[in-house]
Formats: C-alpha cells, sequence, structure tokens
C-alpha cells in the first residue's frame, strides 16, 4: 500500500513514517508540507494520505478536498493534536475516511488505516461527539480571505490573492467578522481557528 503521510512537523514525521514502514506492506512517502504533499498527488497515485490538518502552504482538509475534485480514489486519514468540533465536519465534507487524534496508539492508527481502504470511515469517538455541537457559519471564500488575514495581509493583497475586487475581499471579511460576533479582523480569525473553522 502506498501512503504519502503529509506533516510539517520533523520529529514527529520521521516516527510516524517508521513505525508505519514496520507493517509489511505499507510503502511511505513524506512531504514536510501541505504544498509539497499536493506536488506528490499530482505527480504519482498514492492509495492513502495520511495527513495533518495544520501546515504551511495546504491544509490536510484542502488536501482533501483537491483529492475528491480531482476524483482521485485515494483515501484520506486525517491525525491531529487539535480536536476542534469545525474540523471534523469539514473534514467530512471533504471525503475524509478516518479521523484520529496524534495520541491514539500506532495499532490504532494501523487499524483505522486498513479499514478506510475497505471502505470504513472511522472517526475518534470524542472528536465525534464534540463536532454535533456548532455549525460553522463561514462561507469557503470568507474563510479564504479570513485565513490570509491572519497572516497579516492587506485587504488588497487578499483581493490579488483571491482574484477578487477589494470591495468584495473587504465584503468577505466583514462578513465573517458579523457571524462570530468579532471585534475585528483579527479576532474574527483567531475564534475561527479555535472553533476549527479556519
Amino acid at each position: 500500500m502506498k501512503i504519502l503521510l503529509a506533516e510539517d512537523q520533523a520529529m514527529v514525521r520521521t516516527a510516524l513514517a517508521s513505525l508505519l514502514r514496520l507493517e509489511a506492506d505499507f510503502q511511505v512517502t513524506e512531504a514536510a508540507d501541505g504544498t509539497a504533499a499536493l506536488q506528490q498527488l499530482k505527480q504519482q497515485p498514492f492509495d492513502l494520505l495520511l495527513s495533518d490538518i495544520e501546515m504551511p502552504g495546504k491544509t490536510g482538509i484542502e488536501l482533501a478536498q483537491y483529492i475528491q475534485q480531482q476524483k482521485q480514489p485515494t483515501k484520506v486519514v486525517i491525525i491531529t493534536t487539535f480536536g476542534r468540533a469545525g474540523y471534523v465536519k469539514r473534514a467530512i465534507d471533504a471525503g475524509v475516511g478516518g479521523f484520529l487524534l496524534k495520541d491514539a496508539p500506532v495499532d490504532q492508527l494501523v487499524s483505522a488505516i486498513n479499514q478506510v481502504m475497505t471502505g470504513k470511515r472511522v472517526i475518534d469517538s470524542e472528536l465525534l461527539l464534540n463536532s454535533l455541537g456548532e455549525q460553522d457559519p463561514l462561507t469557503e471564500k470568507e474563510r479564504q480571505a479570513l485565513r490570509l488575514a491572519a497572516d497579516g495581509h492587506s485587504t488588497s493583497d487578499i483581493a490579488a490573492a483571491l482574484y477578487i475586487a477589494e470591495g468584495t475581499a473587504r465584503n468577505y471579511l466583514s462578513e465573517a467578522i458579523s457571524k462570530l460576533n468579532a471585534a475585528n479582523r483579527i479576532d474574527a480569525a483567531r475564534i475561527a481557528r479555535q472553533k476549527g473553522w479556519l
């Protein structure tokens, strides 16, 4: 089984790759961040993407969305240290087959990978219960604009990055601020990130 492991923390990635390689039929390719993982997905087919969520470049959920859009047969398992409710809902919408916390035992991860490969969905029960709470109010464009704002980009930078007019970028940001009852764009990004919506 060809596995692409996307994880930006080198120590975690190396340790996880070493443990997975102990399994007889796992061939593991490592990607140091979301951008590197996307390049790998474009170059060759993988049976499974095992990905962190928060990484430079692309998030694990954005990688899952790419796989879904390209109609690739690659299955996806997300591993994260963040048990944020919004992540689970977005991951399920993106076709993710498994969602586990990084502190899960390795045998549980291997079992989850094997189950996902047979078409089952495996989600940590604590994460699933948390995800039944609040609904994510943000649109995809609002989320993208907020993420750029959180990185310190100006409204004109955000407009250029999203190929939209500056007024439209301002509208996306003010909508997001309003929906989250935030004081400003940075506060809105902080709230959204805490809830797993960013």
